[in-house]
């Protein structure tokens, strides 16, 4: 059984995805020369102090199959995109780095390489392998196809599915 370790690459050199421990590291950030981070959670890490030097994105979404990743999905994209165009180094981590963060990594290769949701999972899950993106989460990222990577609040898909869930919730 191999050991799980805190951060895995995903783009050599580039995409890694990681866990909390990971974006509190700062051997693990200087050694990777992580420029920014996407934070998909609430905890606190350090990269929060703007003087970190490190850029930041948050997705304050807890790990529940009903939470909305979907609307934030293009703004990471972007965020990733960005920062891999001038350069940059990313870490997307969550707490354990197993089914948030691997959402979005996921979602960020369907963006940029135009591949499946099922394509992208796969290819996250070989290069961590303990990845287990929540249900609730895979059917966010066919929808992310479906929305051609692009939901928002008044596109026909994404209101369908929100009101869905809310039907969901009030149960």
């Amino acid at each position: 059984m191999a050991t799980w370790r805190n951060i895995n690459p995903v783009i050599e050199g580039k995409l890694f995805l990681g866990t909390i421990e990971a974006a509190k590291s700062p051997r693990t950030l200087s050694e990777r020369r992580i420029t920014h981070i996407v934070s998909v959670g609430t905890e606190p890490i350090p990269a929060d102090n703007p003087a970190s030097g490190i850029r930041q994105l948050r997705i304050p979404i807890e790990d529940v199959d009903y939470a909305d990743l979907l609307i934030h999905l293009p703004a990471a994209c972007a965020f990733i995109h960005q920062a891999l165009s001038n350069n940059g180094v990313v870490l997307v981590h969550c707490v354990q780095g197993l089914s948030r963060s691997a959402a979005v990594v996921a979602a960020y290769l369907m963006y940029s390489q135009r591949i499946s949701a099922t394509a992208a999972m796969e290819a996250v899950r070989r290069a961590r392998e303990q990845v287990w993106i929540l249900p609730g989460f895979q059917e966010q990222l066919v929808l992310f196809e479906l929305c051609q990577y692009n939901p928002h609040p008044n596109e026909g898909i994404y209101k369908k599915w929100r009101q869905k869930i809310e039907r969901q919730l009030q149960k």
